[in-house]
Protein backbone atom coordinates (compact mmCIF):
# COMPACT_ATOMS: atom_id res chain seq x y z
CA UNK A 1 0.00 0.00 0.00
CA UNK A 2 1.10 3.32 -0.73
CA UNK A 3 3.15 4.87 2.31
CA UNK A 4 0.90 8.25 2.21
CA UNK A 5 -2.32 6.57 2.20
CA UNK A 6 -1.02 4.00 5.09
CA UNK A 7 0.30 7.46 7.06
CA UNK A 8 -3.46 9.06 6.23
CA UNK A 9 -4.84 5.41 8.08
CA UNK A 10 -3.00 5.33 11.04
CA UNK A 11 -3.67 9.40 11.44
CA UNK A 12 -7.61 8.36 11.39
CA UNK A 13 -6.84 5.42 13.99
CA UNK A 14 -4.95 8.24 15.93
CA UNK A 15 -7.96 10.25 16.35
CA UNK A 16 -10.31 7.45 16.69
CA UNK A 17 -8.56 6.42 19.81
CA UNK A 18 -9.10 9.56 21.94
CA UNK A 19 -12.83 9.21 20.29
CA UNK A 20 -12.31 12.41 18.36
CA UNK A 21 -15.15 13.28 16.17
CA UNK A 22 -16.50 14.23 12.66
CA UNK A 23 -13.00 13.14 10.97
CA UNK A 24 -12.77 13.45 7.35
CA UNK A 25 -10.26 13.19 4.95
CA UNK A 26 -9.68 15.13 2.00
CA UNK A 27 -7.95 14.05 -1.16
CA UNK A 28 -6.19 16.46 -3.00
CA UNK A 29 -3.70 14.20 -5.36
CA UNK A 30 -5.80 15.18 -8.41
CA UNK A 31 -5.91 18.73 -8.08
CA UNK A 32 -2.57 20.61 -9.59
CA UNK A 33 -0.50 22.92 -6.95
CA UNK A 34 -2.45 21.37 -4.08
CA UNK A 35 0.16 22.30 -0.83
CA UNK A 36 -0.45 18.22 0.25
CA UNK A 37 -1.68 15.20 -1.73
CA UNK A 38 -4.55 14.46 1.56
CA UNK A 39 -5.70 16.57 4.39
CA UNK A 40 -7.31 14.83 7.89
CA UNK A 41 -9.53 16.94 9.46
CA UNK A 42 -10.86 15.76 13.10
CA UNK A 43 -12.13 17.81 16.25
CA UNK A 44 -12.60 17.16 19.98
CA UNK A 45 -14.68 19.25 22.44
CA UNK A 46 -12.11 20.93 24.61
CA UNK A 47 -8.73 21.97 24.49
CA UNK A 48 -7.64 19.39 26.64
CA UNK A 49 -9.16 16.68 24.28
CA UNK A 50 -7.70 18.69 20.59
CA UNK A 51 -4.01 18.01 22.44
CA UNK A 52 -4.54 14.31 23.30
CA UNK A 53 -5.70 13.91 19.80
CA UNK A 54 -2.94 15.44 18.54
CA UNK A 55 -0.80 13.45 21.18
CA UNK A 56 -2.60 10.21 19.72
CA UNK A 57 -1.70 11.03 16.35
CA UNK A 58 1.46 12.02 16.95
CA UNK A 59 2.77 8.47 19.13
CA UNK A 60 0.47 6.31 16.05
CA UNK A 61 2.10 8.22 13.38
CA UNK A 62 5.65 7.40 14.72
CA UNK A 63 5.07 3.69 16.29
CA UNK A 64 3.05 2.58 13.22
CA UNK A 65 3.93 4.86 10.23
CA UNK A 66 7.66 5.59 11.66
CA UNK A 67 6.80 9.62 10.56
CA UNK A 68 7.01 12.50 12.74
CA UNK A 69 5.39 15.70 11.67
CA UNK A 70 7.56 18.62 10.20
CA UNK A 71 5.90 20.83 12.27
CA UNK A 72 3.15 21.29 14.74
CA UNK A 73 1.11 24.51 15.69
CA UNK A 74 -1.31 25.70 18.15
CA UNK A 75 -0.30 23.41 20.53
CA UNK A 76 -0.41 25.88 23.40
CA UNK A 77 -3.91 27.01 22.99
CA UNK A 78 -5.31 23.92 21.64
CA UNK A 79 -8.37 25.67 19.69
CA UNK A 80 -7.36 24.04 16.43
CA UNK A 81 -3.37 22.25 15.91
CA UNK A 82 -2.35 21.21 12.79
CA UNK A 83 0.26 18.65 11.63
CA UNK A 84 2.42 18.82 8.63
CA UNK A 85 3.59 15.42 7.76
CA UNK A 86 4.82 17.10 3.83
CA UNK A 87 2.22 14.68 1.81
CA UNK A 88 -0.64 14.89 4.63
CA UNK A 89 -1.41 17.49 6.78
CA UNK A 90 -3.70 17.33 9.69
CA UNK A 91 -6.30 19.56 12.00
CA UNK A 92 -7.24 18.98 14.67
CA UNK A 93 -10.20 21.85 15.93
CA UNK A 94 -12.51 22.90 18.44
CA UNK A 95 -15.86 22.98 16.85
CA UNK A 96 -16.84 26.50 16.94
CA UNK A 97 -13.25 26.64 14.92
CA UNK A 98 -13.88 24.28 12.47
CA UNK A 99 -17.36 26.02 11.13
CA UNK A 100 -15.59 29.21 10.99
CA UNK A 101 -12.53 27.92 8.65
CA UNK A 102 -14.79 25.45 6.60
CA UNK A 103 -12.14 23.77 5.34
CA UNK A 104 -14.07 21.32 3.65
CA UNK A 105 -15.73 24.00 1.70
CA UNK A 106 -12.49 25.53 0.74
CA UNK A 107 -11.32 22.26 -0.81
CA UNK A 108 -14.70 21.88 -2.37
CA UNK A 109 -13.63 20.67 -6.10
CA UNK A 110 -11.37 17.75 -3.85
CA UNK A 111 -12.93 14.62 -2.69
CA UNK A 112 -14.04 15.13 1.19
CA UNK A 113 -14.59 11.09 2.98
CA UNK A 114 -16.56 11.42 5.85
CA UNK A 115 -15.18 8.84 8.04
CA UNK A 116 -17.98 7.16 10.50
CA UNK A 117 -17.48 8.38 14.15
CA UNK A 118 -16.69 5.42 16.46
CA UNK A 119 -18.68 5.80 19.93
Amino acid sequence: MDQTKELVKTIIKGLQEKKGKNIVTVDLTKLSGAICQYMVIGEGNTPNQVSALSDSVWDLARKEAHEKPLSVDGYQQASWIGMDYGTVLVHIFMPEQRRFYNLENLWADSTVNQIPDID
